[in-house]
């Protein structure tokens, strides 16, 4: 699917009875032109019938914090207890948002479940979503309780150097709200989750609806301790080395101990493992059918870094495409950390330009992980 016949899909989700013109004004193309794009996705299955209807397909409920990130950058090397020039801007954020618009962008059917304050971050939250694709009905919206705020400040090179987050939201999102949408829970072919919830959240996800397959992403070190106990329920968990550590209490000193840090894991029941390892890329341990586990060191793309923000993120969203998509696991985590690599070449949270053909066309030009590329993909 095109990154054209994507936007067009994304829009007529918004609105199945849209018409060609308004499609046409709305994306700056002519009439006739999506007109073709229609005939196109008819063709491959994606819309059929009258009023555009979508063809069934598979969804994913992102479940987590939604936040206006504010995003500091000094133009040269930092000068602490002063004032630094250089840029800020603000976006929407949040590792869960963040994770569901990835998926959107990739083309995705994707649910976003999330607290959010009807003030003025809430509205351009809930406004920039819905543009981008997600699917927003399910969010909690609150009148008497703050949009969640993330303030990063990076250093010159555009790696983080500190940051603050302003969450209190997010302990409004009880288990009686998820409660009223378990049925579409159950229906969902993938859940992600991440660990801004609270740990009872976290229990009666992991508890209740063991039966699809769960992503989690551990946000931070005290933020992940609330998974103790509770891994025996997660597909994919994609932590950072110190929050492996900290969840394990196993210490890595060189690569050697990485099998055995994977092996905790595997034995408290979690059947994928993404580790991240920074600036040296994703340790990838998977139990396969014989119960062994296949592992390895997925290097990062080569690319100019704009803004490390995000990247995560992006590569979470990189794997549950491919799983929506029935592909390959080797597959899934190439387009992961291709889609991780394209997240870190812009100054937003999230690139813009994220979508399947951008990222496989990373792939191609970068020509270091083999790949099998997928010449039509499922909205």
């Amino acid at each position: 699917m095109t990154e054209r016949e994507q936007e067009i899909l994304l829009l007529i989700r918004q609105d199945p009875l849209i018409s060609q013109q308004a499609l046409a004004d709305r994306l700056g193309i002519t009439r006739s032109a999506v007109a073709g794009h229609i005939m196109n996705l008819t063709n491959k299955g994606a819309i059929r019938g009258k009023g555009y209807i979508v063809a069934n397909a598979p969804y994913a409920v992102v479940i987590g914090g939604a936040s206006m990130d504010i995003l500091g950058q000094p133009a040269t090397a930092f000068q602490l207890q002063d004032s630094n020039p250089g840029r800020v801007s603000c976006s929407p954020g949040g590792v869960g948002r963040n994770i569901a618009e990835n998926l959107a962008r990739l083309g995705a059917d994707s649910r976003l479940i999330a607290p959010i304050g009807k003030d003025a971050y809430g509205q351009m939250l809930l406004e920039h979503c819905q543009q981008a694709g997600i699917d927003m009905r399910y969010c909690l919206l609150l009148d008497d309780a703050t949009t969640s705020t993330y303030l990063s400040i990076l250093d010159a090179s555009g790696d983080m150097h500190v940051a603050i987050n302003d969450m209190a939201i997010i302990e409004r999102l009880r288990v009686e709200t998820l409660v009223s949408h378990a049925e579409m829970l159950r229906r969902a072919s993938l859940l992600i989750i991440d660990t801004n919830l609270s740990r009872e959240v976290l229990e009666y996800l992991l508890s209740q609806f063991s039966q699809v397959p769960i992503f989690v992403d551990t946000v931070s070190g005290p933020k992940s301790e609330k998974l103790r106990g509770l891994l025996g329920s997660i597909h994919t968990l994609k932590p950072n080395l110190l929050e492996a550590q900290q969840l394990s209490g196993l210490q890595v000193r060189s690569d050697d101990d990485l099998p055995g840090l994977a092996d905790w894991f595997h034995q408290q029941g979690v059947k994928r493992l993404c580790l991240s390892l920074s600036a040296r890329g994703t340790y990838l341990s998977e139990m396969n059918d014989q119960g062994t586990a296949e592992q390895q060191i997925l290097p990062p793309l080569a690319v100019d870094l704009v803004n490390a923000n995000g990247a995560g993120d992006a590569f979470l969203a990189g794997l549950a495409h491919g799983w929506l998509q029935g592909w390959q696991s080797s597959d899934a985590a190439r387009f992961a950390v291709a889609s991780a690599a394209l997240a870190l070449t812009h100054p937003s949270t999230i690139n813009p330009t994220m979508s399947v053909t951008a990222v496989e066309r990373l792939l191609q030009q970068t020509r270091t992980l083999p790949y099998t590329a997928h010449s039509q993909h499922n909205a």
